[in-house]
């Protein structure tokens, strides 16, 4: 959510944020709705004034002359019916406005490039070429099911469509990718926390997950839902909190498992471990002071703290900067890492790094004081350090031997115990 003062006097720059990301979104409606808000505030403030105002007055007065009494009941019945009007069109005129404000798009950084879908992200950068196989690579799922790694059918049958198991050591090491992840992670400062899944609605409301994105989420029937990303428990945990100074930036690492409906990518990655409903996710998060050049310093060091991951784990990969289309509503910039698939012959998204400026803060209350003692909404920021099953897909397939079995990583091999799966 922007400020609407900001709103007020920046509707150029709005209206240009909403045809970047394609988005629909009609800021003189909000402007309308916002002038509308304003007069009836004004008009039932006035009217409540008057009332006190009267009510003052007849109690200091002893005596009134003939019908004087009378007409100021009458004065104040009108008053009264009057706000009950405008009160009433405030609340509809409120609901209509928190509406629009929550359909603000935020504005992206000018380095964003211009394009409608994914399609037409950049790639900023590779970690190397992808390698060449002296045979035919197969795919994790071929691979998993061969090494009785996971069933597929079974997950169909027990969990429905896109249901999965995992397991001997493709369990094993799912385990140690995320103990790797958190022993890694370590050493950049963050501190480690186990996030619960089902949410009420506020935290989804504050980080921008609703109400655009109700299709994709699962919603139980004591009207919580089920998160996608550890992003919002742990965007909820500061929430109506003012936060010190000395604490910023506050960098957190946390483990939650996640869940998505997948609305919208109907027959896309129908088969295996890509996209899948029920999944585990290692998430960074951070709260920073509100400079735009700390949001950029700490975006790029969350994509490179990923990066250096990838790289630990031997796993080729690109970075691209997100298109305008492709931003989410409340993004300022965004980057994807991706991982070589071999069997696919290209690169699929595995980690995701944003900046959201005071965009999640502001609906979530996030504050601190700056060093003048002001109040100021934090910035906020994530990045994926760490989503399975997914990313066994390209490691399995990196890793794979000629003979069906696959190299564990050395980066893995104390976590595994052994540095082949399948001999």
């Amino acid at each position: 959510m922007l400020d609407i003062k900001f709103i007020r006097e920046n509707k150029d720059l709005i209206a240009a944020a909403a045809k970047k990301k394609h988005v629909v979104f009609d800021v003189e409606a909000l402007i309308k709705a916002d002038d509308e808000r304003r007069a009836l505030i004004a008009r039932v403030e006035k009217n409540r004034a008057e009332q006190n105002t009267i009510t003052e007055t007849i109690a200091k007065r002893e005596r009134f002359a003939p019908g004087e009494r009378e007409d100021i009941v009458v004065r104040v019945r009108a008053l009264k019916e009057e706000g009950e009007r405008d009160e009433a069109r405030l609340k509809d005129t409120m609901r209509e406005w928190q509406r629009l404000m929550l359909a603000v798009p935020n504005i992206p950084d000018v380095s964003v490039p211009e394009g409608e879908s994914e399609s037409e992200n950049q790639e900023l950068r590779r970690s190397s070429e992808p390698p060449e196989f002296s045979f035919a690579p197969k795919s994790h799922i071929d691979l998993m099911r061969a090494l009785d790694l996971a069933d597929f059918e079974r997950g169909a049958k027990v969990a429905g469509f896109r249901g999965y198991f995992l397991k001997n050591d493709a369990l094993r090491l799912s385990l140690a990718l995320w103990q790797f992840t958190i022993d890694t992670f370590s050493e950049y400062g963050f501190a480690l926390i186990g996030a619960p899944s089902l949410l009420r609605r506020e935290p989804f409301l504050g980080t921008g997950y609703l109400p655009g994105g109700e299709d994709d989420l699962y919603k139980t029937q004591d009207e919580t839902y089920l998160a996608g990303t550890a992003e919002v428990p742990v965007m909820g945990y500061y929430m109506d909190e003012v936060l010190a100074r000395e604490q910023l930036p506050l960098k957190m690492l946390a483990f939650s498992p996640c869940f998505r409906r997948e609305a919208g990518s109907y027959g896309k990655d129908t088969r295996g471990l890509v996209r899948v409903h029920e999944f585990f996710k290692i998430e960074q998060v951070v709260l920073a002071e509100a400079r735009h050049e700390e949001s950029v310093r700490l975006h790029e060091e969350l994509t490179a703290n990923a990066e250096r991951l990838l790289t630990r784990l031997g796993i080729p990969y690109r970075v691209v900067v997100n298109c305008g289309g492709d931003l989410g509503q409340g993004q300022v910039k965004k980057y994807d890492i991706e991982a070589w698939v071999p069997s696919e012959k290209r690169y699929r998204e595995t980690h995701s790094s944003s900046y959201f400026h005071d965009f999640q803060t502001r609906r979530l209350n996030i504050r601190y004081r700056d060093e003048e003692g002001k109040l100021r909404f934090a910035h906020s920021l994530n990045n994926t350090a760490l989503a399975t099953p997914r990313f066994l897909v390209p490691l399995i397939e990196n890793y794979q031997q000629q003979d069906g079995t696959i190299m564990v990583p050395e980066a893995l091999e104390k976590y595994m115990g052994k540095k082949f799966i399948g001999r």
